[in-house]
């Protein structure tokens, strides 16, 4: 199904927000990315920066001001695209800290749990990061995996995504994983997790317009063939929106 004829999508995982991380670097970056996503068919697009203390040194605090900053800048440009805040938070030991003091950005709250993009390294699982989700999980947070399949332990040993799976994470999939944007290892794990029902949301990830574009409807098509066009929407909108809850950081 065309881009143009699908109801209007959600993408819960972008670096547009500029000069905050590695996405976009300038306002007019930022515009051109988002006037991308609204020809791609997204109505709402979710900013989720880089929060990973020593090296994208963001707060809470920081993002959020910089947000509405920007939120009124999109209405200036008059792009019609709706804008939230969260983040991609990196698992670390700082996390704990972040949690017990309410210094994320949520993307919003389900059945009671607060809920957050949580990011593993590409190469690795770091020691005891089943001990932190596990202690995430009895503090009511709800971790979503961002793009499982492009770690490289998940790619060799799929199974080690069982126990976050079983202590109740969501996992969340890369349009580019589908395509095979980024591999044939990434796009056979990603193609697996959708097939067996295991990724509940599809995103882009986009970064930049060379390299890491907003290409979701792509994405979409690909879940499509896998699980069909309906299952594949509510990745991309229904499954989004069981997750987040309030209104103070849209636009």
């Amino acid at each position: 199904m065309p881009a143009q004829s699908r109801a209007p999508m959600v993408d819960m995982h972008s670096h547009i927000l500029p000069g905050v991380d590695d996405g976009a670097g300038s306002l007019d970056d930022a515009f051109a990315l988002l006037q991308l996503a609204v020809e791609d068919g997204v109505s709402l697009q979710i900013l989720t920066p880089h929060l990973q203390p020593g090296r994208y040194d963001n707060t809470r605090q920081s993002l959020e001001q910089q947000f509405i900053e920007f939120q009124f800048a999109v209405m200036r440009a008059q792009i019609p695209i709706e804008l939230y805040l969260a983040a991609e938070v990196r698992i670390s030991h700082d996390l704990m800290r972040m949690v017990e003091h309410d210094e994320l950005p949520w993307l919003g709250e389900r059945n009671g749990d607060r809920t957050f993009l949580l990011e593993f390294p590409q190469n690795e699982i770091p020691l005891g990061s089943e001990n932190l989700v596990r202690w995430l999980r009895q503090q009511n947070v709800l971790p979503i995996i961002a793009h499982p399949e492009r770690n490289l332990t998940f790619q060799k040993s799929p199974g080690k995504l069982r126990p976050l799976l079983e202590m109740g994470c969501l996992l969340q999939v890369t349009a580019g994983s589908l395509t095979g944007h980024f591999g044939q290892k990434a796009r056979r794990l990603a193609s697996t997790l959708v097939r067996e029902g295991h990724a509940t949301l599809l995103a882009t990830d986009c970064h930049n317009l060379e390299y890491r574009p907003p290409n979701l409807a792509q994405g979409v098509e690909a879940a499509a063939r896998l699980i069909g066009e309906r299952d594949a929407m509510k990745m991309v909108s229904d499954n989004v929106f069981e997750l987040m809850a309030g209104e103070q950081h849209r636009a």
